[in-house]
């Protein structure tokens, strides 16, 4: 094998290995995206004998289904709007101001970010018992709160680190107040970094399944992610053409949600028109 073939290999193989990942993640999406429009949907990948709509129909008039859709919406949007504005209140004196014990503040927030929550779940729950909050979703929506704030304070500072003070010192110069300057000047130079915390922490929660899991006991509390027990009946038997259906709009709020932020995430911090006058 001479040089020029060697090279060729070489520039090949990347790619080669990047559709092989690629065939991996795509053949379960499309067995989802099949089985959901076929009334006899299996295990295996198969092509229908017709397209339906029937198993999106049975899902969607489901009242079972749109309360547990209602109560994951509320969850997950009521935890990234408080983690975004909690967040941000927090990242402004570590990013403005100089504290005596930042650095290790900072460090002890990161090392919170790799806590995985399946070790601290135990006391949680016993915690949650113990101050009747135990099959709540507003208790349910704080300890997601609770989780996701190292997270967000640590992105959202290193944000706004990127905000020169200097339009906030003119702000203030004007008369605004400090939570002004925060509201008007630096939170819409922000935007992208509010996007990228906002999707995050939702998809974050809308995904999981363990904590609610261990947190809700009654099935009316039940949301969208523990709601696809109920595609899986007694004795092995799986309703495949619901649950396919039922996955396909379950993942939909968050490609809406990162659709509708691409036009915010791509432009990056709008200095420009901030530093004009």
């Amino acid at each position: 094998m001479n040089a020029k073939q060697r090279k060729r290999i070489y520039r090949i193989m990347p790619y080669a290995i990047l559709t092989l990942i690629g065939i991996c993640f795509i053949l379960p999406l499309l067995w989802v995206l099949v089985a959901s429009v076929d009334s006899n949907a299996m295990q295996s990948l198969k092509l229908p004998n017709r397209i339906t709509g029937v198993n999106y129909a049975d899902v969607i008039t489901s009242p079972e289904n749109q309360r547990a859709y209602i109560i994951g919406l509320i969850m997950s949007g009521g935890q990234a709007v408080l983690v975004v504005l909690l967040a941000l209140l927090a990242a402004y004196p570590l990013s403005r101001y100089q504290m005596k014990y930042k650095k290790p503040f900072m460090l002890t927030i990161l090392f919170m970010t790799s806590l995985p929550i399946t070790a601290v779940m135990v006391p949680v729950y016993q915690l949650f018992l113990s101050i009747k909050l135990y099959d709540n979703i507003f208790g349910v929506i704080l300890f997601y709160v609770a989780s996701s704030m190292p997270y967000g304070i640590w992105m959202l500072k290193n944000f706004m680190d990127s905000v020169p003070s200097d339009l906030e010192e003119a702000a203030w110069v004007d008369g605004a107040s400090i939570f002004a300057g925060i509201r008007k000047v630096v939170a819409p130079l922000m935007v992208p970094g509010i996007c990228t915390v906002a999707i995050f922490t939702f998809s974050g929660s809308w995904g999981n399944f363990f904590v609610p899991y261990i947190l809700l006991q009654t099935p009316e509390n039940f949301p969208a992610s523990l709601k696809l027990y109920q595609f899986f009946g007694q004795y092995g038997m799986v309703d495949y053409g619901r649950l396919a259906a039922f996955s396909m709009l379950y993942a939909t709020p968050s490609v809406i949600l990162y659709i509708l932020s691409q036009r915010f995430m791509s432009k990056g911090f709008g200095l420009q028109g901030g530093t004009k006058g």
